[in-house]
């Protein structure tokens, strides 16, 4: 159970962040990739839709990762994201939980 609270926190903190929770809602948005894809965002698209800069966008990116609340994927020279789902499922399963 302690890696499981851990993991939890480690969450929590990720989506404590205003603007990663407009990151995260940015990216939960369909068609809009510049990719192609049908779910998730590349760097660039982020920064447009969040209207903040390459280096910031890419901080919140790194915590939101780390946190495993989304996954990236480098194609080509660009870095596409897209939200885990399942991990936001078991966090929010997880909170109802603690509480």
């Amino acid at each position: 159970m302690p890696h499981a609270a851990a993991h939890l926190d480690r969450f929590l903190h990720a989506i404590a962040d205003p603007t990663r929770r407009r990151i995260l809602r940015a990216l939960k948005e369909k068609g809009g990739c510049s990719l192609d894809k049908e779910t998730g965002l590349c760097a660039g698209d982020i920064e447009q839709r969040v209207k903040l800069a390459q280096p910031t966008v890419s901080h919140h990116m790194r915590i939101l990762e780390k946190a495993g609340v989304v996954e990236a994927k480098r194609e080509g020279h660009w870095r596409w994201y897209r939200r885990n789902e399942n991990l936001i499922a078991e966090m929010v399963r997880g909170l109802q939980g603690q509480l």
